[in-house]
């Protein structure tokens, strides 16, 4: 994920308020052993780190596999190395052609293990495969991790998520919502932990609590849906924010590719760095993340995900 433009602030403008009662979160510390696999155990992952970049791979691979999924690999060449984005997917039983699809970039930055950046978006999208693997729904789920979002293929035909949001749209395949998950995991309580310019810093949240969901003009049935029924699942904090894409930011991750191709998507954020001071830096490693609160969002975005599906 690239550093946000100052007009890309205002994606933390709020919809609707965020405090409808709900029943208790939950998820499974699977999540937290995602994160530290793939920024630990793995580390920095990307071409110029080849050998981590398929490391990262065969390892989201097996974990979907194992969850009862298809898996299915799109493989194409960049500086010559194969590199390849991860399709999952259980078809619908009433609606097969109507695909949800949940997506996180698994590729990290340059000198950096990218536990926020991002780790936590594929451990959040592997947890949301988890807990919805032994349900059936109306519409098709697909869950895919993409490769090469970040520098400097980001925006490029050679950007996972172009690739394959290309590909659907050869195939005449209908996409009614795509979830980007893109940095999750760093939250704070402390006030002034959220940074803005000013004077923005006088208009939104000054603590970094809160999750954020950003969609364009294209995408905000889908944007007030989910927040929807996000805020009806959980008490957990959302700002969401409906923007206009030629805006500098908004389209700063894998939702963007789909924007490009006429598909509903929104992106799920923690706002990187206006939040994070370890963004694109060797010191994002889990022990600076707070993996409950990022439990609690997944498990939220699980049930939002799980309603998608089912046309509810």
């Amino acid at each position: 994920m690239k550093p946000w433009g100052n007009l890309a602030l205002l994606v933390v403008a709020a919809i609707g308020g965020c405090d409808t009662a709900s029943r208790p979160d939950s998820a499974h510390s699977t999540l937290d052993l995602h994160v530290r696999t793939l920024a630990e155990g793995i580390g920095e992952r990307n071409i110029d780190r080849y050998e981590n970049l398929e490391r990262a791979a065969k390892y989201i691979e097996r974990q979907l596999s194992a969850l009862g999924y298809s898996v299915s690999m799109q493989n194409y060449m960049v500086r010559e190395k194969l590199v390849g984005n991860i399709e999952a997917e259980r078809h619908g039983s009433g609606s097969p052609g109507d695909i949800v699809l949940v997506g996180a970039h698994y590729d990290s930055a340059q000198g950096t293990p990218g536990a926020d950046d991002n780790a936590t978006g594929v451990a959040g999208m592997l947890e949301i495969a988890r807990l919805l693997s032994k349900k059936t729904f109306s519409r098709t789920i697909r869950f895919v991790a993409f490769v090469n979002e970040e520098p400097p293929y980001f925006q490029t035909e050679q950007m996972g998520s172009v690739v394959y949001a290309k590909y659907m749209r050869k195939r005449n395949e209908s996409v009614v919502a795509m979830i980007a998950l893109e940095t999750i995991g760093y939250y704070s309580d402390e006030e002034g932990s959220q940074r803005y310019p000013s004077p923005l810093d006088k208009l939104y949240p000054s603590r970094g609590n809160f999750i954020a969901f950003v969609g364009n003009d294209l995408s905000k049935d889908l944007l007030k849906r989910c927040g929807h029924l996000f805020r009806e699942e959980t008490t957990f904090p959302v700002e969401c924010a409906l923007l206009p894409d030629r805006l500098p930011g908004v389209g700063w991750s894998d939702h963007w590719s789909f924007w490009q191709e006429e598909y509903p998507a929104i992106m799920v954020t923690d706002t990187a760095p206006f939040r994070n001071p370890h963004y694109h830096k060797a010191s994002d490693l889990p022990d600076k993340l707070d993996i409950e609160k990022t439990e609690r969002v997944v498990a939220a975005l699980a049930r939002v995900v799980e309603r998608l599906a089912d046309n509810k």
